[in-house]
């Protein structure tokens, strides 16, 4: 683990991370001295009251700890919305549920470009675990939407049934993920104890199960059988399966667009990401120590489409387009809402070109982020993926 030189946290805010690390001890404490990772990433990110995402600090944009594409620019919301333009004119359910909306400006962008095609959702639903974001979002929306305000709708938990498009933003890699130990005496499961008031990672024998299933059927991915000395570290995400298998239950017809970091399978448990994925946003820098002032920074893991897409259809669901960010930009017509503003404008023009280059440079968003859509009852080919699909380097 390593930790760059970081800026130092007000008195209030590292009062307040150590108030939750006494938590955490009393709950590996009361587990018997050791905890999953998984469990650790679910406490520090969104303990009621004291996790990262469940407390008052800000995380978007210059001011928090990370920028997503939403904050970027508002030509993504934008672009989005042509795609689901184009699923409403497919469907019947005009709907929109958001998951994890952060600072509302993807929910802002997209209602107001939709509003300008003549095609509003009849209902937006915001699926938000912080109180205190769904505050700022409701402070967004009045402030800047008050005439849309009435569409939108915040919910607490999945409705038991939903038509319409389910969009993800940058939701499942904040997700918690299990760690697993690869190496010739077997399959471990990397958790955390405590040493004198400080969090170590301690290794335990992965025993049977879920998690051990899957594990076991990604080996031969990862260990070749002429290896004598193996050791490799990486993620499973439960929970990003979970989520997908609840969605695809409610889902009657419609489409769920996934936005991400991450990989296919092969990609993702490649011979030379032997440590795994994990990574951690403070303040704008990126680290890889996950116990570093918990409550004040994020944790995230890559995303194995592979992995979501297996049960996806599994559940049911088609899988409708994979491709990176860049391209589905691209089709769905960035440049010509770029085009919307005269080139002899540089004031204007000249912003939002460069906030365009970071959405879909290969150096910037471009080819890291992925977009994935799964369907039900929905059959012509989505314009996002209408070029550069890679749909195949899933391997499913």
């Amino acid at each position: 683990m390593s930790t760059p030189t970081l800026p130092s946290p007000s008195q209030i805010a590292l009062q307040h991370s150590l108030a939750l690390e006494k938590i955490i001890h009393a709950k590996i404490k009361n587990a018997g001295g050791w905890i999953s990772f998984a469990d650790f990433m679910e406490a520090v990110l969104y303990l009621p009251g004291m996790g990262y995402y469940a407390a008052g600090s800000a995380k978007f944009g210059q001011a928090g700890d990370f920028v997503t594409a939403p904050e970027i620019s508002s030509l993504f919301g934008k672009t989005i919305a042509q795609q689901v333009a184009q699923v409403f004119a497919l469907i019947s359910h005009h709907e929109i549920l958001e998951f994890g909306a952060g600072s509302g400006k993807l929910a802002l962008d997209l209602l107001l470009e939709l509003e300008q095609l003549g095609c509003l959702p009849r209902r937006y639903f915001i699926l938000e675990v912080s109180a205190d974001l769904q505050q700022k979002q409701q402070a967004l929306f009045e402030k800047t939407i008050p005439h849309l305000t009435p569409l939108i709708h915040w919910l607490t938990r999945l409705p038991e049934e939903f038509g319409g498009i389910i969009l993800a933003n940058e939701v499942l890699d904040a997700m918690p993920v299990h760690i697993v130990t690869w190496n010739n005496l077997g399959l471990f499961e990397r958790g955390v104890a405590t040493n004198q008031q400080a969090f170590i990672w301690q290794d335990r024998p992965l025993i049977a199960g879920e998690l051990f299933d899957i594990a076991e059927k990604l080996t031969p991915l990862i260990i070749e059988s002429d290896q004598n000395d193996v050791r490799y570290t990486s993620e499973i995400s439960l929970a990003n399966r979970h989520f997908i298998r609840s969605l695809a239950q409610i889902l009657r017809q419609g489409v769920i667009l996934l936005i991400d970091y991450g990989f296919g399978q092969a990609e993702y448990y490649h011979p030379q990401r032997e440590q795994g994925t994990l990574m951690c946003h403070y303040r704008h820098h990126v680290h890889d120590d996950p116990f570093y002032l918990p409550g004040l920074q994020d944790i995230t893991s890559h995303v194995d489409f592979s992995a979501i897409t297996q049960v996806a259809l599994d559940e049911g669901l088609q899988l409708l387009g994979y491709t990176n960010q860049a391209h589905f930009l691209i089709n769905c017509g960035i440049t010509d809402i770029l085009s919307r503003t005269p080139v002899d404008l540089p004031q204007k023009y000249l912003p939002l070109a460069n906030q365009l280059q970071r959405l879909i440079s290969p150096a910037e968003m471009g080819e890291l982020f992925k977009v994935i859509a799964f369907g039900k009852h929905v059959s012509p080919t989505l314009i996002g993926f209408s070029r550069g699909d890679k749909s195949r380097s899933l391997s499913i």
